[in-house]
């Protein structure tokens, strides 16, 4: 490890060096951060959430390392809209279907977060992604939502993930399988506002998101957590990415007013205009919450039907 003059340290990540702030929690902690000491910043409400999860050190293609990664304070926006699903079929993987809200439509999401306090310190990220159903569950498809929906989880598959620092892409690229690039991004959420900016490689916008932020509703600490599964693969085979989100403060619309969604030039707009989305049908904004983002594991999901139908 060595001192840069901008106040950042190099480390070492599986063979990758990123910058991370110095004195910051990574710097000091590695991922094993105290507790108490994030209990007496006051941008974060409590810590019980996270004393009611344990850390193990595990294996990895970054190398040895604690999960769940912790998320302290997080805010968090969604958009999501309709789309055919022959146009998600289209980018898809073989081995993943989509989940169906009628016969032939799909859901295809917009997200954008901000994590103020993490053990990977400051950074912002945004997502294009679509729901799936369940690898290796052949249910209905408006059954699969039903059950989704009241249990508060969702599956899904990530097109693009862009984020806006060193650390948070080797690990999200190298350690997850998830499509991540470093760019300018930026997210702000507050009660009154809620607005996104992706640059492209030449400095133009990607994407950028305005919208009022919807009433919140405050929750008391694990009265809320709700779940997300994301599929990828790494070196050629599938796992599954746990995220849990103990939600604090959210709100939400049904067919929004008001949202300012510009679709520019680049890998998220690309991915955003191949999906066709038609209609947007929900807004979600949680202004406080607390991630736990656990590492992945191997999963197995359907062969693809070319490669069952292939004559041995």
């Amino acid at each position: 490890m060595s001192s840069t003059p901008q106040g950042t340290v190099r480390v070492d990540l599986g063979g990758h060096t990123v910058t991370v702030p110095e004195g910051g929690l990574y710097d000091r902690y590695r991922m094993d951060t105290d507790l108490d000491e994030v209990a007496r910043d006051p941008r974060v409400s409590d810590v019980d959430f996270f004393r009611r999860l344990p850390k193990t050190r595990v294996d990895s293609p970054i190398g040895t390392t604690l999960t769940p990664n912790f998320y302290y304070r997080a805010s968090t926006a969604r958009l999501t809209m309709l789309a055919r699903t022959r146009a998600i079929r289209r980018r898809l993987p073989e081995e993943l279907s989509p989940l169906e809200v009628t016969p032939g439509m799909g859901l295809v999401s917009v997200m954008f977060f901000r994590y103020d306090v993490c053990d990977i310190d400051f950074y912002t990220e945004a997502a294009v992604g679509v729901a799936v159903k369940p690898a290796r569950h052949g249910g209905l498809g408006l059954l699969d939502l039903a059950v989704a929906l009241k249990n508060d989880h969702l599956d899904s598959y990530v097109l693009s993930l862009p984020v806006s620092t060193d650390i948070a892409q080797v690990r999200g690229h190298e350690g997850y399988g998830f499509p991540k690039w470093v760019t300018a991004l930026d997210v702000d959420i507050d009660t009154v506002r809620t607005t996104a900016h992706v640059a492209n490689d030449q400095g133009g916008t990607d994407l950028s998101f305005s919208v009022a932020t919807p009433a919140q509703t405050p929750y008391p600490s694990g009265r809320r957590v709700s779940t997300l599964t994301s599929y990828s693969s790494i070196d050629d085979a599938w796992h599954s990415t746990l995220s849990q989100t103990n939600v604090l403060a959210a709100g939400g619309a049904s067919f929004p007013r008001g949202v300012t969604l510009q679709v520019g030039r680049g890998r998220m707009a690309d991915d955003l205009r191949a999906l066709r989305p038609i209609r947007t049908v929900r807004l979600d904004v949680v202004t406080e919450g607390q991630i736990a983002l656990h590492m992945p594991v191997p999963t197995s999901v359907p062969s693809p039907p070319s490669a069952r139908n292939r004559t041995p």
